[in-house]
């Protein structure tokens, strides 16, 4: 039986909005009713290009009973009050990442959620393509042995050089770590399970900065966050990972994005930042790398298929593939790197997964 199209409210007309608004056209399991932001001309310029029937403010979306779901499409600083007000007007809401800024915020999204008994779901869902989806299934194959270490890399030069409005990537809630973070996180937890500990050094290395181009072009950075974050990810499992997350790389790096290394062999995951990509596996005593072939084929772009799958979950009483759990435990682990070198310790996550399409192979 055909499954009744759920009726959803986008707050939040940023750049972001635009894929999924693309993307959700196609959805068999979501209908986009309305739009919402604090510029109404800019709501008004989506539901006009992608023909969408009302232009809301904030309160007259969530004052709305037809409106089961909210996709929250806001500034990482208003993801929290928006999830919040949303869940408070009784809808089921999926945001985009970081789930909050604040670990107290996430805690009350979480707790808000359980106690009406409505979903939250966060993003990224690029572990829901084919090259994250491989990766899991060629590790679960056995393709590299009994997993014991992981390496991530995000290295490179800050955003200021190309972005018109950069500060808030130095302001405090941002750097690469809750930028990028998510995506290399989400990906390594889902490869390999939750984390247990982490220990790290974290500095701002390049304390000058100037923005590169448009209007403010020439103006100074106020860099009130660290750039460049490094440190050791303990996993239930017994895996070891190793990652670093900067702007502070110039001239840029060859290491590879993420790898995982196992008994028998190593496997290079694709960029987490998108849903494709090519896996690669180098077999203990091999010189040569091989193309894994792919359980199925993505696009590089398919933003939208979390809060997809996450109706899907609402209709069947089912666990949520992006849930608010996942994205709170990765927003956990970010923060433990700053607070580890702030407090010269391992920090031990309070938080932790439950997922049963994720093999736990202890490493032995």
């Amino acid at each position: 039986m055909e499954m009744k199209k759920m009726k959803t409210g986008i707050i939040g007309c940023g750049n972001i909005s635009s894929i999924y608004l693309t993307n959700l056209k196609k959805s068999p399991v979501i209908e986009v009713v309305a739009v919402a932001d604090l510029i109404m001309e800019r709501a008004e310029a989506r539901a006009t290009e992608f023909s969408i029937e009302n232009v809301y403010t904030v309160d007259e979306m969530l004052n709305n009973e037809e409106i089961e779901l909210i996709l929250n499409l806001t500034v990482p600083g208003s993801h929290a009050l928006t999830n919040i007000a949303a869940l408070q007007a009784g809808k089921h809401v999926y945001g985009e990442k970081p789930f909050t800024v604040s670990l107290e915020d996430g805690r009350k999204v979480l707790e808000l959620a359980e106690e009406k008994g409505l979903y939250v779901g966060c993003s990224p869902d690029t572990f829901m393509g084919s090259g994250i989806q491989t990766s899991i299934h060629a590790i679960a194959s056995g393709l590299i042995g009994t997993p014991v270490s992981a390496t991530a890399f995000f290295m490179g030069d800050g955003p200021e050089s190309w972005h018109p409005d950069p500060e808030f990537f130095y302001a405090s809630g941002g750097g690469p770590m809750l930028d990028m973070g998510p995506y290399y996180l989400t990906a390594l937890v889902k490869i390999l399970g939750p984390i247990r500990r982490i220990s790290a050094s974290t500095g701002i290395q390049i304390p000058d900065r100037v923005i590169g181009s448009g209007p403010k072009q020439g103006q100074k950075l106020q860099v009130q966050t660290p750039t460049h974050l490094a440190g050791t990810i303990d996993f239930e499992n017994g895996v070891i990972g190793t990652m670093i997350a900067s702007f502070d790389i110039r001239a840029g790096s060859n290491l590879p994005l993420i790898e995982i290394h196992g008994t028998a062999g190593t496997l290079q995951v694709p960029d987490p930042n998108f849903f494709n990509g090519d896996v690669k596996l180098r077999k203990h005593g091999s010189e040569e790398w091989e193309i894994v072939q792919p359980v199925f084929t993505s696009e590089q772009n398919e933003r939208g298929l979390g809060i997809n799958q996450m109706v899907e979950a609402i209709r069947n009483q089912a666990p949520a593939e992006a849930s608010g759990q996942l994205g709170y435990h990765v927003l956990e682990a970010m923060h433990a790197f700053e607070r580890s070198s702030l407090e010269g310790r391992h920090v031990i996550l309070e938080s932790t997964l439950h997922d049963p399409k994720v093999e736990q192979v202890v490493a032995e």
